[in-house]
């Protein structure tokens, strides 16, 4: 029997047997499977303006299969869009509204089987969280990574194309001319940002975790061989629904401590932390921020892309992809266990037959680092934890030790950094943009990137209780709690302020006594924020902490 059976089966669902045809649904096809296809496709996000192709490639797939294919649409926002301005605000709390779109229409329809197409960061994990909720068959379709940008023969991402150029401009290192070139060639097609930032980190750690085709992580957006995946996971559905594999078969425990190890050896967006803790709170899975603590003192970093350098999506797919990462993560005995893969192969077998090109993805004998490329810190500043992208730093600044310069908000650091007002030796203080009191947990891309735009990325740091892209370099500490809306430390800490972080050591303080802290707190009195949504009150009420995974409770 299958669930669909309960919205066309009997004589009593004849209604519904009429609204189905009415939708196009054969008498024939009333028998097969229903597969609805979750497309987050947008004309605002170049990560998802090619998706109208990838849902015919599906469908065609569903339908070759046996199925019966439905398509429905859920929302998506494009972070380096909605960056800077206050509608960051709504990138992460999209993560849950996405998921309860998925939810609420494959409950509403009984839908049998589902193919999630995603693609940028937010709507990855909420596809994934969506998936092990509902636990039936599902396949996810990550639309793939966009072209390499190129002018005058140097390559470009998003971030060193436009990002990073505003503060080379405002720097005077180039003039409008170049400025405007950069930012024109930066992004030439379709699919997610070039680097390893969160949309395809996340794309890398759906395939790890089984939930996608083998080299759909890093196939380009705009590829043939996207199509042809795309199609393929049509088919795939079909049978995961014939055979009744449903999602908690494939994300477990294991496969999400497989996806923390791949993370840290690929050095991957911090973001990932909150996502995948996310995740595991949804499927009622014991994955904490310890796991991520006791693995990162184990893996090394075997891979180093954009932002930590020139390398891209484009070359580690050239490289053999993520079955390579793989077929060296077994080979090096990085603690990765077999694991199956909706195509009907477990992820070992899928190692074995992968190209690697070890000029791209070292040994783990002979790694990039011999730290991960992530990294849990703690200290007074950080009670609960915090996180670092340690890929992303200058070895030069493992430890660093500078005086404070805080804010209460992104746009009051901005306006500081735009003025110069922030100068070398500073560590900027963000802070009230944390899950509750941005509310939203902003990322910080333009202030870390106007850093290295104006040549302060290895004299300055950065810490904050809200987020940061994946794409994101320097001395960045993100994701501190307790957040300041919860009274953490963060709040406390004044202009002037001695602070210490220790990358080796995994440490961030400021070297301020006790006493002075308790006599601080007890005239602390936090700011409120004003002229808020009825959606972001809600949000702000009701979300956990980042180390908890800034989940809706």
């Amino acid at each position: 029997m299958m669930r669909s059976d309960s919205i066309k089966e009997g004589i009593a669902r004849a209604p519904h047997r009429g609204l189905l045809m009415a939708a196009g649904v054969s008498k024939k096809n009333m028998k097969a499977p229903f597969i609805g296809i979750a497309s987050s496709f947008s004309d605002l996000v170049p990560g998802h303006i090619g998706m109208r192709d990838l849902e015919r490639q599906i469908e065609k797939g569903i339908h070759s299969a046996g199925g019966q294919a439905f398509i429905f649409g859920v929302p998506a926002v494009c972070d380096g869009i909605a960056m800077g301005h206050s509608g960051m605000r709504y990138s992460l709390p999209s993560r849950d509204l996405i998921a309860d779109c998925v939810e609420t229409v494959a409950e509403g329809h009984q839908l049998d089987g589902l193919v999630l197409l995603s693609n940028c960061d937010k709507i990855t994990p909420g596809m994934l969280i969506a998936a092990v909720r509902l636990n039936v068959p599902t396949v996810i379709v990550t639309a793939g990574p966009m072209l390499d940008g190129e002018s005058k023969c140097e390559k470009l991402t998003m971030i060193k194309g436009s990002f990073e150029a505003v503060g080379k401009f405002r720097a005077g290192m180039i003039d409008e001319k170049r400025f405007e070139e950069l930012i024109e060639q930066s992004c030439p097609s379709a699919g997610s940002c070039q680097g390893l930032y969160t949309a395809n980190t996340m794309a890398c750690l759906t395939e790890v975790m089984g939930m996608s085709l083998p080299l759909c992580a890093t196939s380009a957006a705009v590829s043939s061989q996207k199509r042809r995946i795309a199609f393929e996971s049509g088919m795939a559905v079909v049978e995961l629904v014939r055979k009744n594999l449903t999602p908690d078969k494939f994300i477990t425990k294991t496969s999400i401590r497989n996806a923390i190890i791949t993370d840290l050896s690929l050095g991957g967006s911090t973001n990932s932390f909150l996502h995948l803790l996310a995740l595991a709170n949804a499927g009622g899975i014991d994955i904490t921020l310890k796991d991520f603590e006791e693995l990162g003192d184990k893996i090394k970093q075997i891979v180093k892309l954009d932002p930590a350098s020139s390398f891209t999506m484009t070359d580690l797919h050239h490289s053999g992809g993520i079955p390579a990462i793989l077929k060296t993560l077994f080979e090096g005995n990085a603690g990765l266990k077999d694991c199956p893969n909706v195509c009907g192969l477990s992820i070992q077998e899928i190692a074995q037959e992968a190209y690697v090109n070890h000029d791209l993805i070292h040994d783990c004998t002979n790694p990039v680092t011999t730290k991960p490329g992530l990294g849990v810190l703690f200290g007074n500043i950080a009670k609960d934890g915090c996180v670092t992208k340690i890929s992303g730093i200058d070895e030069s600044c493992y430890e660093f030790e500078g005086v404070a310069n805080p804010f209460d908000s992104e746009e009051e650091a901005m306006h500081a950094l735009e003025n110069d007002l922030v100068k070398a030796g500073d560590v900027v203080i963000i802070r009230y943009e944390g899950p509750k009191g941005g509310p939203g947990m902003r990322e910080m891309l333009a202030p870390t990137s106007l850093l290295v735009g104006k040549g302060l990325g290895t004299s300055c740091a950065l810490i904050t209780d809200g987020r940061f892209s994946g794409a994101t370099r320097g001395v960045c500490i993100g994701h501190v709690c307790p957040e300041a809306a919860d009274g953490g430390i963060i709040a406390l800490i004044k202009k002037g302020d001695k602070i210490k972080i220790n990358i080796n050591k995994r440490r961030v303080d400021v070297l301020v006594d006790d006493a002075e802290l308790a006599a601080r707190r007890a005239k602390f009195i936090p700011p409120k924020r004003d002229n808020l949504s009825k959606y972001l009150q809600r949000y702000a009420k009701n979300v956990s902490d980042a180390s908890h995974g800034a989940v809706i409770l």
